[in-house]
């Protein structure tokens, strides 16, 4: 990890402490080589020793101000190089500072200025002597090589960033048009929905209507049946106009708001049903608003299709600190060894629970009928991976999540 912060963006890469401890160090290594470097002269006193140390401790300081570090390093090591006469170990610091100031891509004119004052003063001084053609080129060419290295490295961390930036746009690119299929899908479907269901439930509803006002103009009993069927053509309109505003981004759906509305139409259905609510009730996300209250709705209607004759069931609301915690227990005609009643429902409600990061147990009770325990997180996180409640008391129910 290291190697590729590194390569990506140089020694202007590395970020807090490390980056802290790094240049102190090569400061350190070079203020040993320029005051401790065998055969060299060393400062005879205390100012020389203070110009010394001063200019080659200045490198730690190239990250954050590259500009006054290149500055300081200079004058110090140039009048350290006039004073002692140390060799080529006094450019050493200059050398670096110069490359991390090209490297940070501040202005050129310090930079420039501060190499050629040094060079200038160095060479003026004899150092290295003024014979000595070979080792005054060898001095340019290491400036230059320091500067050229810095330039190199300033563009490729560049352009290493451009690339960032872009594989960044195209991934923003790619989940816009992800959400914006995804909106696309849900129109169609919506619009699908509509033009079949609609156009056929509206026919059911208003046949019924028509049955149950000519039933009683002539002054007959209206069969229960009758109303059942006018009072579920009715409802499946809401629920379907509500279905249709939720693939449309237009409305919320239902949500535990309505679950009193949803229990008196089970009551009026022929299923005789209580509800109960613990806890400290407070508003909900929408997503476990409107899976909480399809739960309840999924379950009732698999009482009534599958609980037996003359069931009850008893719809219990909890509301925890981290969860919300639904159960729906029925004293139908399910066996213990029956299993979970097949089908869609179950399979819907699994679906809703888990896109919440929830768990839904669903299965016989040891004393008759069916349970359907859904616990929903009230943060309604994905893949939550809080830990819920445990199942209720008796036979271990059927986890489906």
């Amino acid at each position: 990890m290291g190697g590729t912060l590194i390569g990506r963006q140089g020694w202007a890469g590395l970020r807090g402490w490390r980056g802290v401890a790094f240049d102190a160090v090569l400061g350190v290594v070079l203020a040993v080589d320029v005051l401790l470097l065998p055969g060299v002269p060393r400062p005879s006193n205390a100012l020389d020793l203070a110009l010394g140390l001063v200019g080659a401790l200045a490198v730690a300081g190239s990250r954050r101000r590259p500009a006054a570090a290149l500055l300081l390093c200079t004058g110090c090591m140039l009048a350290y190089a006039l004073r002692v006469h140390p060799g080529p170990s006094a450019a050493f610091p200059v050398l670096v500072a110069v490359h991390m100031a090209v490297r940070s891509g501040g202005k050129r004119l310090p930079v420039q200025l501060s190499a050629l004052a040094f060079l200038t003063g160095y060479l003026a001084s004899g150092q290295p002597a003024p014979t000595s053609a070979q080792s005054t080129a060898l001095l340019l060419g290491w400036f230059l090589a320091s500067v050229a290295m810095a330039v190199v490295g300033r563009h490729r961390r560049a352009y290493l960033e451009q690339l960032e930036r872009r594989a960044l746009d195209a991934e923003r690119t790619r989940e816009e048009a992800a959400l914006r299929r995804a909106g696309e899908e849900r129109l169609r479907i919506a619009r699908e929905l509509h033009d079949s269901l609609t156009h056929s439930i509206s026919i059911i509803k208003l046949q019924a209507g028509v049955a149950v006002h000519l039933a009683r103009k002539r002054g007959k009993e209206v069969p229960a049946a009758l109303l059942a069927i006018q009072e579920a053509s009715g409802e499946a309109m809401r629920e379907l106009r509500a279905t249709l505003e939720v693939l449309r981004g237009t409305g919320g759906g239902h949500g535990l708001d309505r679950i009193e509305d949803l229990v008196e139409r089970s009551r009026t259905a022929g299923l005789p049903t209580s509800v109960t609510v613990g806890g400290r009730e407070r508003p909900l996300a929408d997503g476990v608003d409107r899976a909480a209250y399809r739960i309840v709705q999924e379950a009732l209607t698999n009482v009534t299709r599958h609980a037996g004759p003359e069931p009850r069931a008893t719809v219990r609301i909890e509301y925890g600190d981290r969860e919300l915690v639904v159960q729906i227990d029925d004293d139908g005609t399910a066996a213990p060894g029956d299993g979970a009643v097949p089908g869609v429902g179950l399979t819907g409600m699994r679906e809703r629970v888990t896109a919440l990061g929830g768990r839904l147990r669903a299965g016989p009770r040891p004393e008759g009928g069916f349970s359907v325990r859904a616990e929903l997180p009230l943060d309604a996180l994905p893949a939550a991976d809080g830990r819920t409640a445990a199942g209720t008391a008796g036979a271990p129910l059927e986890e489906v999540s």
